[in-house]
């Protein structure tokens, strides 16, 4: 007997087919796939050395270290000096470099062996950053743990720290040349500015990586415009700001001018365009160097103080939040400035305020996550 029909169905027709019915969390269950909270600590630990390596290498230049190794061996150079005979071979080669001979002549082997350290760790912190991101990127890609999407962008960390390596002696090779004291202040520039964009993109990967990809897709929804793009103009003058301390760390400028707001008791500092041609003067003469670094500064602070009254406006807790930290810090680093200059950059002034510029850096980015993705909160809240 034939099973009666619906008075609905069209006549002719074969039985109706089932459209598959997509399960709910799929977005959730695709990300559970991959290992976003193993992959963000792995890239926690990343951010950790970048940090450190960046703090050697402000030592290093502190120290005048950074040429004391006169060759870039990647894989060679990792071994130091072993033996008197060692030790004398490569204290040799840096005493045929311009710095030795002009700035170090009657330097003795075991004042040699102190900058030598110094130039040698920031090395092998590099190595050491290759090395753990070679291992994580290829243990999360072997097990299949990585998570869909993140190829890519954690493949990027690894090559721009590769040309970070590159960049590096680049830098180190212009403080070699004939009548040079010091590596090119721009190449110095360059190698910071590019240390600052890896922990930049570490931070922003570990702020995503926090949270379910389903959540992410939801705070995009309540994502403040305005104050992210106050935090997009903060973030860009405070890479500037960063680059222009590195020049300034270059050439010494930090130490040839220590009144504020003054420079040598004037609004200007004495023949801001003295060298031909006049670009010069931005890379090369330390008063102009300062002043652009100082003008800079106070461009960031009003532009900060700006965006964090854009930022207190908001409806959602977490960017009030967000730019009220990333305020604290700024003032914090402001004086900070202010107190280098006034102590001639001593050492540790110098390096607490370099430390300043990475925390401000990351609540900066932090704060302009934290308007592309608002966390949730209840009406009342």
């Amino acid at each position: 007997m034939s099973k009666p029909r619906s008075i609905f169905e069209e006549v002719g027709t074969e039985a109706p087919v089932e459209k598959p019915v997509v399960a709910p969390g799929a977005i959730d269950r695709a990300a559970r796939r991959g290992a976003r909270g193993g992959v963000r600590l792995w890239l926690v630990a990343l951010f950790l050395l970048v940090v450190a390596m960046i703090v050697v290498g402000g030592l290093t230049r502190l120290t005048d270290s950074g040429l004391s190794i006169t060759e870039w061996q990647p894989v060679m150079g990792a071994v130091p000096p072993l033996g008197d005979a060692g030790w004398t071979t490569a204290f040799e080669k840096y005493q045929a470099t311009p710095e030795y001979q002009i700035q170090n002549q009657g330097m003795t082997l075991a004042e040699f062996k102190s900058i030598y350290w110094w130039e040698w760790g920031h090395r092998q912190l590099g190595r050491i950053v290759g090395l753990v991101w070679g291992l994580g990127f290829l243990a999360f890609l072997l097990l299949r743990k990585m998570p869909k999407g993140w190829t890519l962008r954690l493949f990027g960390i690894g090559f721009l720290g590769g040309v970070q390596g590159a960049i590096g002696w680049w830098m180190v090779s212009s403080g070699l040349a004939p009548g040079m004291l010091d590596v090119a202040s721009y190449r110095l520039a360059t190698h910071l500015g590019l240390a600052f964009l890896i922990l930049g993109l570490i931070a922003w990967y570990v702020f995503k990586l926090a949270r379910p990809e389903a959540e992410l897709l939801q705070a995009r929804r309540l994502r403040d415009g305005g104050a992210y793009g106050w935090g997009t103009a903060l973030m860009v003058l405070a890479f500037l700001q960063i680059v222009l301390g590195a020049l300034v760390a270059g050439i010494d400028a930090g130490r040839n001018f220590t009144d504020w707001p003054l420079m040598a008791g004037g609004l200007l500092p004495p023949e801001p365009l003295r060298l031909e041609p006049a670009w010069r003067n931005f890379f090369e003469n330390a008063g102009t160097v300062q002043f652009t670094h100082r003008i800079s500064g106070y461009l960031l602070f009003i532009v900060g103080l700006l965006a964090w009254r854009r930022g207190r406006k908001s409806a959602l807790k977490s960017v009030r939040r967000g730019f009220d930290w990333m305020a604290v810090l700024l003032f914090g680093q402001l004086v900070l400035g202010v107190g280098t200059v006034l102590y001639a950059a001593q050492m540790h002034i110098a390096l607490t305020h370099q430390l300043g510029a990475v925390a401000l850096w990351v609540l900066i980015l932090r704060a302009r996550f934290l308007a592309q993705y608002p966390r949730a909160q209840s009406v009342r809240g």
